[in-house]
């Protein structure tokens, strides 16, 4: 029934499966990717017209995780999939970005590229395997697709490069790299790594090339059996008159714009080069006004690449090397936590920094269940930055990128939650914008964080590099515009700190770049991150060694794990006591480890009295800090240690004799007690008259010892015996072994004297009320008056 056609490789350790014919048969191309357990299906349709005056390519990637994937069902109150995730957007624009410049110059029919997660194993990621299969499913669709090309993820761990990576690797590695490539060129890069070379850099993005090669071939075989025919494209029409027409009329117009720096009044000279043009050609024909519109953006990149190439003369004047000028200010803002204006050239950011606690973490539900994330990077772009009237609302697709790259880039740098137990929120508002937003992100950020004393370690710039390549003629340009971005063949952003690179990002225009040129490029951007952290070092060179008076304080210790149920109580009461009363956050987790949170230090420093009261043992000897809670005829009640009782009894509250307790103590009121002893079952004994209730010295306990009371040292022999008891009935008193218990002729035998004790009837016996009948010798002490014979 089904004309299934397949190809299989090893590939980083585990088969990858390429397979077509048996699913979505009816899109233009469909590919079923297994790698593991994983499985990804992508279909492609593409629309077999063009729309009447459409001038650009409408490509189109989704790529949606389903939950059933991992066997889970989605949280909150839909249980269906929703709107994209962050993750899914990054995934649809990491697909978007290396197919986009494969498809040829005037192709503008629409296209759809749906990536679907259908199986998860939790260990081979989908995004890879996502992009894979969108490659094999437009080479086989017959579109115009100059591919296919591969992709790789590659971690580096212990000086080692690891394709396909398992998620813990990547995690505990010091690099997450991603390449997509055709088998003769890198078009596009992303990472994260933990400042690591050039080289190391280089190397890895090398590595990744060479594997994306056997993919190449998969695809290529998987084509070979299952392709369809290729589209006819329309011959292009020849507009070398057109072209020749416009340069006459607007070139030197052109030529002397792109010499104007400012960039308001480059764009004003530009846009009446393009009205002239337009009036030119306002009584041809709709397509061929669309072909002009077209040819004066040619004739533009023309002008500015051929400047560049020729004599290294930039739009603004610079070199090819040179950094536009920086002004960096920090605690821009008064009441933020850290705050910093970044501005290089006429790009420029707000950045600020809030400290939260550990209830202000991100949660995010996906494939591998719920996680909490502590850092977040949020960037905004409104379009007054550019001087435009546009959307302003939800985060573009854009936004979320250009802030990914910048979590991406101060990730690397953050302290460990350890170290800094807070949860971080970074805001970037981009105010100004001619060029790197992202890159002026990740100085901003690095300087508010350190404004508000995140002890990053070490600070992090960034800089965005362009390309101009003709043939084998090419130029590396540092600190790119707008401009230079547009007309250019390459955005090649580089992150890091003096000690390496902490985040790489490449886009390609063309058909990819070779190693020669990316090396240039990333020498080049060495050379300029160590001149921004420079200017940035004017004005923040070091962590604020104290928090903004205006950020939470939290205080972290460790609990042993069975005490936690005495600091949560029954059903959380304890807790919410503690939160109640204090005012401080509380946070405990399954390992006793416990965060304290507030503005006010003295707030943090009650609730952590009182939760060590809670679960630390009293110690016998020690004085402490305590309140009365009660009142009873024989003392008094004490709580100390925050949540412990103990008794002090009413000859422990002075050395003088206290007649009535309430005459000497009132519930409520501060002590200080000493612990005097802890029985086996945990009932705590206290003093008062020990302990100096104005400074809480112990005092020398000067009462003599009572008779019969506490105090009374070592006990001596219970009666007149020594050594061990001797029979009962043979005399010399109960010191001696005792003898059998009755004697031979019914007598229970001498009790003390020797004598024989008789008959029970005739022993002395008192009446009842009878006060001088003498006490039974079995009575005890407290009725005798005597302990001792």
């Amino acid at each position: 029934m089904f004309d299934t056609k397949k190809v299989e490789i090893e590939w980083g350790g585990a088969t990858l499966t390429l397979e077509t014919g048996r699913v979505a048969r009816q899109a233009d191309g469909a590919v079923l990717a297994t790698l593991g357990e994983t499985v990804v299906l992508c279909a492609v349709t593409a629309a077999r017209s063009v729309k009447e005056g459409q001038d650009f390519f409408p490509l189109t990637v989704h790529y949606q995780e389903k939950y059933s994937a991992a066997g889970r069902i989605p949280g909150g109150f839909f249980k269906r999939e929703r709107g994209a995730t962050e993750k899914e957007t990054l995934t649809s624009r990491l697909i978007d970005r290396p197919i986009r410049p494969l498809f040829p110059e005037g192709f503008y029919n629409e296209i759809n590229v749906i990536a679907q997660v259908l199986s998860y194993d939790g260990e081979n990621e989908p995004d890879i395997l996502a992009l894979i299969a969108a490659s094999a499913a437009l080479t086989i669709s017959g579109v115009p697709f100059m591919g296919p090309i591969g992709a790789a993820r590659v971690g580096y761990v212990d000086g080692d490069y690891i394709l396909n990576p398992t998620n813990e690797q990547a995690k505990t590695g010091d690099l997450d790299l991603i390449v997509a490539a055709t088998g003769d060129a890198v078009m596009m890069v992303e990472s994260e790594a933990k400042e690591l070379s050039e080289d190391t850099m280089l190397g890895a993005v090398m590595f990744a090339h060479k594997a994306c090669g056997k993919l190449v071939n998969a695809i290529i075989d998987l084509a070979e059996q299952a392709a369809k025919d290729p589209w006819e494209m329309a011959p292009q029409a020849d507009l070398s008159a057109a072209k020749d027409k416009l340069k006459k009329l607007i070139g030197k117009d052109i030529a002397a714009a792109y010499k104007v720096t400012d960039k308001s009044k480059r764009s004003g000279l530009l846009n009446e080069a393009r009205a002239k043009a337009k009036t030119a050609f306002a009584d041809s024909s709709p397509q061929d006004q669309m072909a002009a519109n077209k040819l004066v953006k040619k004739l533009e990149a023309e002008i500015v690449r051929g400047a560049i190439l020729k004599d290294g003369t930039r739009i603004d004047g610079r070199t090819t090397t040179q950094i536009r000028p920086i002004e960096a200010t920090v605690h821009f803002l008064p009441r933020t936590h850290g705050s910093a204006l970044f501005t290089r050239g006429e790009t420029q950011a707000i950045c600020t920094t809030t400290l939260g606690t550990r209830d202000a973490e991100q949660m995010i539900d996906g494939l591998t269940g719920l996680n909490y994330e502590h850092f977040m990077l949020h960037y905004n772009f409104p379009p007054y930055s550019v001087g435009e009237v546009g959307r302003f609302g939800a985060p573009s697709r854009r936004d979320i990128g250009h802030g990914k790259l910048a979590w991406r880039a101060l990730h690397a740098v953050l302290p460990s939650k350890e170290e800094f137990p807070y949860t971080i929120r970074v805001l970037s508002d981009i105010t100004e914008s001619n060029g790197s937003s992202s890159m002026a992100t990740v100085c901003g950020g690095s300087l508010s964080m350190m404004d508000a004393g995140v002890p990053l370690k070490r600070p992090v710039s960034g800089i965005a590099m362009g390309l101009i390549l003709e043939g084998k003629d090419y130029a590396v340009l540092s600190d790119i515009l707008g401009d230079e971005d547009h007309l250019g063949d390459m955005d090649f952003k580089v992150a890091g700190t003096s000690e390496g690179i902490t985040s790489l990002q490449m886009d390609i225009k063309i058909a990819g770049i070779t190693e020669e040129i990316m090396k240039a490029a990333l020498a080049q951007a060495n050379e300029g991150r160590a001149h921004i952290l420079g200017e940035m070092a004017k004005a923040l060179d070091h962590t604020r060694e104290e928090l903004s008076a205006h950020a939470p304080r939290i205080e972290t210790f460790t609990i042993d794990k069975s005490k936690i149920r005495e600091v949560i109580g029954t059903g959380g009461k304890v807790i919410r006591e503690i939160v109640a009363t204090t005012g401080a956050k509380v946070d405990i987790d399954d390992e006793g480890v416990i965060k304290v949170s507030s503005s006010d230090t003295s707030q943090i420093e009650a609730a952590i009295k009182w939760i060590k009261g809670l679960v630390e043992e009293a110690e016998v000897g020690k004085v402490y800090d305590g309140k009365v809670v009660n009142l009873v005829d024989f003392g008094a009640f004490v709580n100390f240690m925050g949540g412990k009782d103990g008794l002090v009894h009413v000859s422990e509250i002075k050395n003088e004799r206290v007649e009535k307790v309430s005459d000497a103590l009132s519930e409520g009121q501060e002590v200080k007690v000493k612990v005097l002893e802890i029985d086996p079952r945990g009932k705590v004994r206290l003093s008062m008259r020990v302990v100096d209730q104005e400074t809480g010295a112990e005092l020398e306990d000067t009462r003599p010892p009572r008779e019969g009371g506490n105090d009374r040292g070592p006990r001596g022999p219970r009666r007149d015996g020594g050594g061990d008891r001797g029979p009962r009935g043979d005399g010399g008193g109960r010191g001696g072994d005792r003898g059998p218990r009755r004697d031979g002729d019914g007598g229970r035998g001498p009790r003390r004297d020797g004598g024989d004790r008789g008959p029970r009837s005739d022993r002395a016996r008192p009446e009842s009320g009878n006060a001088d009948a003498p006490a039974p010798d079995f009575a005890p002490a407290f009725l005798t008056g005597d302990r001792d014979d």
